[in-house]
Parts: structure tokens; C-alpha cells; sequence
């Protein structure tokens, strides 16, 4: 409003040196400097009045780089709008309105290139008068909330290795054992041939396969170490890894998850019923100084295969880890590991395989872990 007071504070100087100085040229523009400044701010006033602008996300929870409908609704009050634009956290720039609307409806799609949890604040109308002398500003109600979820990616496996983490690959890789028949399901691309259930075909039922179960223990299990990350890229590199890991995992056959501050893994059927939840706490990760290390005490004795992920680049298992795994064990790390073969490749990092003398090796080895 200070515009609209030089103006009007203007227009009263001209008019009383019009006056003291009898010259009448300067009432005109004196007095027409005075309206325009008092006209201008009670227009805007008037134009505000109950105005509303409203937003509506569709969703609460997205994963990353996926497309959110974002849909923004403004009300005029009892005047038409004068020179308006929209102001929201999910836009690139504020939106200009047509001058004179009474409603207006737009959508407009936002992505997010990093998990975790999202506050809005709530949009805003900025109003103002075609010379920009006024400004009103009209806030909606209500912050909102968005969960950001990691994205999963295939798991590539190396040359030569087998197929990739869609088919089951990543378990065979690894030795995930499943030991008891648990029914029949359509035959997936890359099963071996001991599996095919063969009576199936010869009813003319099609190609099937045996589906096997996982014994609890025998699960693979992925550890997501979040402590030491040098920047928030390892760390959402390393969190990305884990998530697509244990659903790799969890589709062959089932998998266990042991995140940062839980005392006990989390399983993942192969009916993914536990995958959600999962999703959720893979998105809540945090690093920093204060993130505790894996709860491996909490993880007993397994015999499946363990895959430790760590959001830093370190070269040895660390000590617990050594000590828990008793089938084979796997380091992930974000980026490469100079002089190492990796055995497959997912989400920005790269697995190597622990050979079983590094894992039967106890701490008072004195093998150092990179900072």
C-alpha cells in the first residue's frame, strides 16, 4: 500500500502548489493522483473479499519422480478478479490469472526427485491493481503432507552371472535356499528346468513351475546401514538399493529388511503383504551423526544370505556383520570399489561378494572398515 500513499501523498502536494502558486494546471493531475491513490487500495480491498483458493492433491503418497495431479481452484468474492496470480510451493513460478475471472480451475503435475516426507504450505492469491500501486495477498487453509517413496530399480546382474532380479536371479546369485514345496504358479522366464512342473503341462494346464518356501531363517536378508553417508545422494543411493533389493527378494520367494533404529528384521512374503509398510520406513531414513547402527542382535542366528548395505563406501563387512552371516554375504556401497569385481549393480551401487573366509574371520581379525 505504500505506492498508493506516494501517490495520493503526491497528488495532495500538487494540488496545494496548484493553490499557493495559482496554477490551476496542476489541480488535474493533483486530483486525478489523489483518487488513483485512494481507488486503487479499495479496489484491491473489495476484489479480496471472499475470495477463495483451494488445492487438492490426489494422492499421499508418491514414489520418486512419479507424476502428482495437483489441482487448484480460485473463487472470486463479490468483484471479479483484478491482475491476480497463484503462488504454490508445487509450482515452478506463480501463475497469472485472466484479468476479470470469477473461477478458475487448472491442474498442473509435480514431481520429486528425493524420498521422505513433504510439507506445503497452503497456496496463495496475490491480487494487486494494473498499475501495481495495491497488493492483497489471500492465503488458502491447512498445510498438507506428501510421503515420498524410494524408487526400486532391477537388479543387474554381472556377465555371465544369470538374469536380473525380476526372475528371481538375484536369489539364485546369492543362495537364498528354499527348501519346501508350497504349490504351483505360472512358469516365470529364467526358472531352471528341475522346477517345471511337468504333470501341469501334460493336463494341458500350460508351462508351470513348483513354487517353493523359504524357511524364516533362511530368508536373504538386506541390512541398510544409513550411518557416514558423504551426502545425501549416497544415501537415498543406498536406501534405493535396499528397497529394490528386498522386493527382488521378496518376489522370489520372501526376504527380511533391518533398518536403522528397529531391534528386529521385518519379512517380506512373496504376497508382498509386508512391502508397503516396508516402503513407508525405507522412505522415514535418516543419516547423520546420531543414526544408529543395524540392530544385527536383534537379527539371531539365519542361515540365508546376508546383504549389508552401507550409505558409505566401505570395503570390509563390519564386525557384527561378520559374525551374524552364516550362509553368503554380500557388501553393497554406493558408486564402485576400486580393484573389485562387482557381482551386480542396482540403484547407483554396486554388490561385491564377501568370500566365506572374510565372513568365518572373527572381529579380533583386525580387518579396518573404511571411514
Amino acid at each position: 500500500m505504500r505506492r498508493a500513499a506516494g501517490i495520493a501523498l503526491l497528488g495532495l502536494v500538487l494540488v496545494a502548489f496548484g493553490g499557493l502558486f495559482d496554477a490551476s494546471p496542476l489541480y488535474v493531475p493533483g486530483v486525478a493522483f489523489v483518487l488513483l491513490g485512494l481507488l486503487a487500495p479499495a479496489w484491491v480491498a473489495l476484489a479480496a473479499w471472499r475470495v477463495q483458493v483451494h488445492r487438492e492433491l490426489d494422492v499421499r503418497r508418491v514414489v520418486e519422480d512419479e507424476p502428482v495431479p495437483v489441482r487448484i481452484t480460485v473463487r472470486a468474492g463479490e468483484l471479479p478478479l483484478p491482475v491476480a496470480a497463484v503462488e504454490d510451493p508445487l509450482l515452478d513460478a506463480p501463475l497469472r490469472l485472466p484479468t476479470g475471472s470469477r473461477a478458475r480451475s487448472f491442474t498442473v503435475v509435480a514431481r520429486f526427485s528425493r524420498r521422505g516426507r513433504r510439507r506445503f504450505a497452503p497456496p496463495a492469491l496475490v491480487l494487486r491493481d494494473p498499475f501495481e500501486l495495491a497488493r492483497r495477498i489471500v492465503r488458502g487453509s491447512g498445510e498438507e503432507e506428501l510421503l515420498v517413496l524410494p524408487r526400486t530399480s532391477p537388479v543387474a546382474l554381472a556377465a555371465g552371472r544369470g538374469d536380473d532380479g525380476r526372475s528371481g536371479g538375484i536369489a539364485a546369485l546369492l543362495g537364498a535356499p528354499a527348501t519346501d514345496v508350497d504349490g504351483v504358479r505360472p512358469y516365470r522366464e529364467g526358472t531352471p528346468a528341475a522346477r517345471i512342473h511337468w504333470p501341469a503341462l501334460a493336463r494341458g494346464v500350460g508351462l508351470m513351475e513348483r513354487r517353493l518356501r523359504v524357511e524364516a531363517d533362511a530368508r536373504p536378508l538386506v541390512v541398510l546401514d544409513a550411518r557416514g553417508a558423504v551426502s545425501r545422494d549416497e544415501l537415498d543411493a543406498a536406501v534405493r538399493a535396499a528397497a529394490s533389493l528386498v522386493l527382488a527378494f521378496a518376489r522370489a520367494g520372501g526376504g527380511a529388511l533391518l533398518l536403522p533404529g528397529e531391534r528386529r528384521p521385518s519379512t517380506i512374503a512373496e504376497d508382498l503383504a509386508g512391502w508397503p509398510a516396508a516402503h513407508v520406513r525405507l522412505a522415514l531414513v535418516e543419516g547423520g551423526a546420531r543414526t544408529p547402527a543395524p540392530a544385527l542382535s536383534g537379527a539371531g542366528m539365519r542361515r540365508g544370505p546376508l546383504v549389508y548395505v552401507a550409505a558409505r563406501r566401505i570395503q570390509q563387512l563390519p564386525p557384527a556383520a561378520r559374525a551374524l552371516a552364516r550362509g553368503s554375504a554380500t557388501l553393497v556401497v554406493p558408486g564402485a570399489l576400486s580393484g573389485r569385481e562387482a557381482v551386480f549393480a542396482v540403484a547407483g551401487c554396486r554388490g561385491y561378494a564377501v568370500s566365506q573366509r572374510a565372513v568365518g574371520t572373527s572381529a579380533a581379525s583386525g580387518e579396518a572398515i573404511a571411514p
